[in-house]
């Protein structure tokens, strides 16, 4: 809800519920006539289909208790024969949505390209980190990409179609047929990458599949069952039925990539980490859209003012509060790398403002009285963001911290699990620093040799 609310979007009311909460959902959509379906589960593992098959029946029925008088709900095109495990749960979604009384738009839509889209994200990171990829026969698969802005043109002009009271499904897919070895080539063509693509028969979708998890920081629930549907072609039969209802100019796959990237550097900053924010990456089109993160909450019997106070007040001359001898090491090894050191300390000892150096980051976000987003400067095999937040609890607060990592391909997610525990010993040391009071802590780490 939070990172919702930090894109700072202007109109937009925010609610929380959950689709395996029947009640919950029958409160969020109290009033509303046409209800977007844009949940799926994969990330959850191997039960993904039981928890989307759940999640869909508990929205049709909430929608339907509601008086929602339409359900738009986007899928994902199906091959002319068996679909993988992924691809039939996106179809059983529709079914089920469509067994209620509200009727149903379903848009199957073919790869996304765009950032985010799991799919765009492992090639991004192949592209980038894999200079020679030995690949299964699923490279010659065939496939219809359609932009993200092209997908969000239909699925917006889908409100402008007179309502007939009956369910429809239409395929949303690009101009291109192209095979999946063309995607990463043109992908690199658009980047300046050169791809080498080595097919191997003996290499199943499966198998292929775990050395993913060497390169890309997709998470492995999500990047496996899309692998998985590779080995189908996934062109559509009709095409033109959706582009004679809602006339747009379909984007190739070329400028779609560009246009993906260019926005990625136009995006404007927000008040807190996003995943995938552009500048919580370091500006860099090869680090990971995806991140790999810790997060500690501790309760505090201090105010929410106090525990800004220390928040605010951390680094420089005052230390990190929990061995800030080890902070110290990093920046003197990161100065002899070439980077920036801790020699920098801060421009005030209590105040920050958005861009103020401190030690070896770089303030990105500050909402006072609550909540400091931090963005290493570092050398690193990706981008490490830091941010330390405070929310009111009772009589006192919970003094939160969340470690985000985006790596690099293979070094940047060697270095997040080789570093791993000493990291998560430091923060939720840090954050019971700061939940318990930091004055006696930073003297004695300043006593320390």
């Amino acid at each position: 809800m939070d990172a919702l609310r930090a894109r700072g979007w202007d109109g937009v009311e925010c609610v929380r519920a959950d689709a395996l909460e029947l009640d919950s959902l029958r409160q969020t959509l109290d009033g509303v006539d046409i209800a977007y379906y844009l949940v799926h589960s994969m990330a959850a593992g191997k039960e993904f289909s039981e928890l989307d098959r759940r999640a869909a029946a508990n929205f049709r029925d909430a929608a339907a208790k509601a008086g929602v008088r339409r359900i738009i709900y986007l899928g994902g095109l199906q091959p002319p024969g068996g679909a993988s495990p992924h691809l039939a749960s996106r179809l059983e979604t529709g079914e089920v949505l469509r067994s209620g009384p509200v009727p149903v738009t379903e848009l199957r839509a073919g790869i996304v390209v765009g950032p985010g889209s799991a799919a765009f994200e492992v090639i991004r990171d192949l592209v980038y980190h894999l200079p020679v990829m030995l690949a299964p026969r699923w490279v010659r698969s065939r496939s219809q990409p359609i932009a993200l802005d092209d997908l969000m043109a239909y699925l917006v002009g889908l409100l402008a179609l007179g309502d007939d009271g009956e369910s429809h499904i239409y395929d949303a897919v690009g101009p291109e047929t192209l095979s999946y070895g063309d995607l990463l080539r043109q992908f690199g063509a658009v980047v300046g990458r050169k791809v080498r693509i080595v097919p191997l028969p003996v290499l199943s979708p499966r198998l292929s599949s775990y050395w993913l998890d060497l390169v890309t920081a997709v998470p492995a629930s999500i990047a496996r069952p899309l692998i998985d549907g590779l080995k189908h072609d996934l062109v559509s039969e009709r095409p033109d039925e959706l582009r004679e209802l809602i006339a747009i100019d379909g984007r190739s796959y070329r400028e779609a990539v560009a246009q993906a990237l260019d926005e990625e550097r136009s995006a404007a900053l927000t008040v807190r980490w996003t995943e995938g924010g552009f500048r919580y990456r370091r500006r860099r089109h090869d680090v990971s859209w995806f991140d790999k993160s810790v997060r500690v909450e501790v309760s505090a019997g201090r105010s929410p003012d106090a525990v800004w106070h220390d928040i605010s007040s951390i680094g420089g001359a005052r230390g990190w509060y929990y061995a800030t001898w080890l902070w110290r090491m990093r920046g003197a090894i990161d100065r002899l790398l070439g980077g920036v050191g801790m020699r920098r300390g801060r421009r005030h000892p209590t105040e920050l403002r958005v861009d103020d150096p401190l030690d070896f980051w770089r303030v990105a976000a500050v909402e006072p009285g609550r909540s400091l987003t931090l963005v290493a400067e570092m050398k690193l095999p990706g981008s490490a963001v830091l941010e330390l937040s405070v929310e009111p609890d009772g009589d006192g607060s919970v003094a939160q911290l969340q470690a985000h990592f985006h790596p690099a391909g293979v070094w940047g997610l060697v270095y997040w699990y080789a570093l791993w525990p000493i990291h998560m010993m430091i923060f939720r040391r840090l954050a019971e620093a700061l939940a318990n009071g930091v004055k006696r802590r930073a003297g004695a780490d300043r006593a320390r040799p």
